[in-house]
């Protein structure tokens, strides 16, 4: 397995769950990462809904490895488990705090800690809207942790035509923002007009 980088992936219970899917998707077509996969108790309940009956399944056909998300006694736990990063998408604003007062009573928060103290690309797609201050002062704490805030905002300068477009997009721009070795595909962030 030399060669192969270890990402880790949870997804959470906010509206979402089709950019986790598409992340996991992304991230086996490129054939050097291995994936390991959280889903918290809700996430499996939105993805059902969202996403369809079908895509647990789904989800754990493109993955290496998943992990329940009570086991905090998983590899992901500990940071001599080395990863290329981890993303949380979609990241509940339950997360979002946790992961900010470094509550670690799940394996998804326990993972998530374990990257902010390696020093590990963290990235958080936070998912809710309106923002109250709390929210905001938790995004502003995780930021000032290392972690790096993504709430899924669509671009549109690429004109999307499905809201496949829109999940796809995304998906790339956080797997760019884990800068992971050997990227196969640049994205471009420039519209053309």
């Amino acid at each position: 397995m030399s060669g192969t980088l270890q990402v880790v992936l949870a997804l959470t219970g906010a509206s979402g769950a089709a950019l986790g899917l598409r992340i996991a998707e992304r991230l086996a077509s490129r054939g050097d990462v291995a994936t390991h996969l959280v889903v918290s108790d809700a996430a499996h309940r939105t993805l059902r809904y969202e996403v369809g009956d079908d895509a647990p399944d789904r989800l754990r056909a493109v993955v290496r490895q998943v992990h329940e998300a009570s086991d905090i006694g998983a590899t992901i736990a500990s940071g001599s488990f080395r990863t290329a990063g981890m993303i949380v998408a979609p990241c509940s604003m339950r997360t979002l705090a946790a992961i900010a007062t470094g509550i670690s009573d799940t394996l998804v928060s326990r993972a998530a800690d374990v990257h902010l103290k390696e020093r590990r690309r963290l990235v958080l797609l936070a998912r809710e809207t309106p923002l109250h201050l709390g929210h905001l002062r938790n995004m502003s704490a995780v930021t000032e942790m290392g972690a790096i805030v993504m709430p899924p905002v669509p671009a549109f300068y690429h004109r999307p035509q499905t809201v496949g477009d829109i999940v796809d997009h995304l998906a790339a721009r956080a797997i760019d923002l884990l800068a992971l070795p050997g990227e196969p595909e640049a994205l471009a962030w420039a519209g053309d007009d």
